[in-house]
């Protein structure tokens, strides 16, 4: 009966059914955490001011960079059943720091600043291990058929954690919203590692430490056409989200003093894209990679960016900024995103771990960096963001063929694999 209801969502098999649920709510319970914690940052973001973000971005960067060979130092030293809840409890660690700063007013500027890089961080480690799991536990071929389903998971998680923020923000204040954070973190981390026992006994040596050293993820991404493809996606889509986020800030700063007021819009603006992702998952998601494959399905969100910028030239302003982030976050999440993770489950699992987290962190906030000041440079050299939007569109399409190239990239290689040449 329970595959019969899961079917009508993702063609699970009777053998998949409990791996795909604990995966299901691992999602789930992580980025209901961070749902809670990402209004806070960018409100916080607004309160140092639009002058400060590109160095605030830059700290990000500097601290992914060195957290990242971290990172690999202990993957290559512990097992997965060890690194996984280690990394998590490290994070809730970090927000029982935070609730006693925030709640005691201590050194209020520098905890916001501190705070958006440390949340800047923490999501893109905490997501990049999550799909890194996934990618080591299913197959492509399992990939394409669950990974829209799981990934619904981490919607209706921000569904969740979206209306927490806009119920409760008035009424517990910020700093207690961190406890609720933390609390669905770490059962984020029984899911993983009720999720790690269902792991086939045949699944044991995947369990052992890869070992090698703090920085073999930059030889491995070197080294690698296809993997190079994928930073450069990556780079792509920040490039892309860098520019949308400023102009966002720039549109809400206008529209209100008040960050009471901008919380609420950011966590409206969540709510909304999350509501419109949660159906595109479970409806369609799955079949449509199936159909067209992982590189048509990440090249849907270069054409929204696209058309988006195109909007915000004719029409700027809150709704047409609101409706462009709520589209852009849809399709990324409900198309984009599984799609690029399945990219990742034909490559070696020392690469899923190790040059995997590179890109999705250090790649990813590097490029943050870079176009955050390049934003700025555009901004101060042709007078308006718009205008610098709108130099975007073209980069856009380069952004689309890259992805159809990467998707026939990875098909070559399985049918090589196949046939054994």
């Amino acid at each position: 009966m329970l595959q019969k209801l899961l079917g009508r969502f993702a063609d699970v098999r009777p053998q998949e059914i409990r791996a795909t649920l604990w995966s299901f709510l691992y999602f789930f319970c992580l980025l209901a955490s961070y749902l809670i914690l990402r209004p806070l940052r960018d409100e916080m973001g607004i309160a140092a001011g639009r002058d400060v973000l590109q160095y605030l971005f830059t700290a990000t960067f500097f601290v992914m960079l060195a957290a990242s060979p971290l990172y690999a130092g202990l993957v290559g030293r512990w097992s997965r059943r060890q690194f996984i809840p280690l990394i998590y409890r490290f994070f809730i660690l970090n927000l029982a720091v935070f609730w006693v700063l925030l709640t005691f007013n201590i050194d209020v500027t520098w905890t916001a600043r501190v705070f958006f890089v440390w949340v800047s961080v923490f999501n893109l480690f905490a997501v990049s291990v999550f799909w890194s799991f996934m990618a080591d536990l299913f197959s492509t071929e399992q990939g394409k058929r669950l990974f829209g389903f799981i990934a619904a998971g981490g919607t209706a998680g921000t569904l969740l954690g979206s209306s927490i923020t806009v119920g409760l923000s008035g009424l517990i204040g910020p700093a207690n919203l961190l406890i609720v954070a933390g609390v669905l973190l770490e059962a984020a981390v029984f899911c993983a590692t009720r999720l790690e026992l269902q792991s086939a006994p045949s699944a044991e040596p995947t369990r052992a430490a890869l070992g090698g050293g703090m920085t073999e993820g930059f030889r491995l991404l070197l080294r690698s056409p296809y993997l190079s493809g994928i930073a450069l996606w990556v780079a792509l889509l920040s490039l892309a989200g860098t520019f949308l986020y400023f102009i966002q800030q720039d549109v809400v700063r206008a529209v209100s003093a008040d960050p009471a007021v901008r919380t609420r819009i950011f966590a409206s603006m969540d709510l909304i894209a999350n509501l419109m992702t949660l159906a595109l998952q479970f409806a369609a998601t799955g079949q449509l990679i199936k159909r067209l494959g992982a590189g048509p399905a990440a090249a849907v969100l270069p054409v929204v960016f696209a058309l988006g910028f195109g909007a915000l030239l004719l029409a700027p302003g809150l709704y047409v900024v609101v409706a462009f982030q709520a589209l852009q976050r849809t399709l990324n999440f409900a198309f984009s995103n599984p799609a690029r993770e399945i990219l990742f489950t034909s490559i070696a699992r020392e690469e899923k771990y190790k040059a995997k987290n590179l890109i999705d962190t250090v790649v990813f906030r590097g490029g943050d960096v870079v176009w955050s000041w390049v934003f700025a440079g555009l901004v101060g050299l042709v007078g308006s963001a718009l205008t610098v939007a709108g130099l975007a569109i073209p980069v856009m399409g380069v952004w689309a063929g890259l992805a159809i190239w990467l998707g026939r990239t990875q098909e070559k290689t399985l049918n090589n694999r196949e046939s054994g040449a």
